[in-house]
């Protein structure tokens, strides 16, 4: 039973009813009655929201301070009515500026994101996630269940990249192995894949024992064709771009190309934002993934250039909503086993990360690209599969 004391409205003060009316016009409550409405008990996060954005009202909520019964309608709602954009502070300017000046994800920071959040435990990803590990959107096109989504997404991936028996392929950001199984078990290839997490390649190294796969606990900047024992005829990545940092944006193009064959294709799958000129969230940053830089169209179009030739975008962001919210059920039903070892604190932070995610998606603020890529240009042309 929830015993804290609702703030009463007439104890805001006029900064805090500056951030209320705000709120109101993207049809979100102070203690009102609808799910997405926020359950107020200390007033002074309006404040902290205001001056530090996501950071403050993340950590408000993993305080305690304030509540939703549905975080994701709270954040679709903020998101479409564009309230991110009312907060400005001098940490947030400097946040944005580090970012833009600072290479956090250079070869010895690009491990901290393993350390910080994909180690945090297989048993607990395997408690969230499908039979197959995949941790990033799945394809609900036709796909009634979580299971189902992420398969298809898997042969999505696999028919793009028009895979043929004995191909090798190379998988950057190969996270426990879902792409590499699947299309090793489906299409006949061999793949080579890479990750900065030890919890996630010693669990695809036991899982994928006696399958023609190799995973490697390895930076990207490290890969070439001498590396690999030659180019190979296929490159995947799928949820990694978004740790690779602007100021890397274009090495990483550069390392796709010099170990792609010259008649090969890459496909990249990865979260994008609407704009470039922004970074990626405080709260996320400093909770979640470190480190992260959510790239533009544009930034991937500039890191291509002359680089590679773009053969097809697909955006599917709509469907990473009803993949997070997936998770989020996933991970609730689950939580009792969890409780003792990770803690109440960790419960609240998971899932603002789940729903506030689920919210932007929804949102469209958020977006999901399959961008698939050649070295030359395919002669001819490329058409995506149907």
């Amino acid at each position: 039973m929830d015993t804290r004391t609702l703030a009463s409205a007439s104890t805001l003060t006029a900064s805090q009813r500056q951030v209320a009316e705000l709120l109101a016009r993207a049809g979100i409550g102070i203690d009102g009655a609808a799910p997405g409405d926020m359950r107020l008990y200390d007033p002074a996060v309006l404040d902290d929201a205001l001056a530090r954005g996501n950071l403050g009202l993340g950590e408000g909520y993993v305080a305690g301070a304030w509540d939703c019964e549905r975080l994701d309608q709270f954040f679709d709602r903020l998101l479409r009515a564009h309230l991110e954009r009312a907060a400005h502070s001098p940490r947030l300017a400097w946040h944005a500026l580090r970012a833009k000046l600072l290479n956090r994800q250079n070869r010895r920071h690009a491990w901290d994101v393993g350390r910080a959040h994909y180690d945090l435990g297989n048993e607990f990803f395997a408690a969230m996630l499908d039979p197959r590990m995949a941790y990033s959107c799945g394809y609900w096109r036709e796909a009634a269940t979580l299971a189902q989504a992420q398969e298809a997404k898997l042969e999505l991936v696999c028919r793009k990249l028009r895979l043929e028996p004995g191909m090798r392929v190379l998988d950057i950001g190969c996270g426990w192995g879902s792409f590499m199984g699947y299309a090793a078990e489906r299409h006949g290839v061999r793949c080579i894949g890479v990750t900065v997490s030890e919890r996630q390649a010693a669990y695809a190294k036991q899982r994928y024992a006696g399958f023609p796969l190799e995973f490697r606990l390895q930076d990207y900047r490290e890969l070439s064709p001498e590396a690999l024992g030659g180019a190979v005829e296929r490159v995947v990545s799928i949820g990694m771009f978004e740790h690779v940092g602007r100021r890397n944006h274009r090495e990483f193009m550069r390392v796709l190309r010099r170990c792609l064959a010259d008649d090969g294709l890459a496909l990249l799958h990865t979260i994008g934002k609407r704009r470039r000129d922004t970074t990626i969230d405080p709260w996320i940053d400093k909770y979640v993934f470190p480190n992260g830089d959510l790239p533009s169209m544009g930034q991937i179009g500039d890191a291509i250039d002359d680089v590679l030739v773009a053969e097809d975008v697909h955006n599917f962001g709509a469907d990473y909503d009803r993949t997070l919210m997936a998770w989020d059920a996933n991970f609730e039903a689950a939580w009792p086993r969890f409780a003792a070892q990770y803690g109440e604190p960790f419960r609240r932070q998971w899932r603002y990360y789940l729903l506030s995610c689920a919210g932007a998606f929804r949102a469209r603020d958020l977006q999901l690209w399959q961008w698939v890529l050649s070295k030359d240009g395919v002669r001819g042309g490329y058409r995506r599969p149907e």
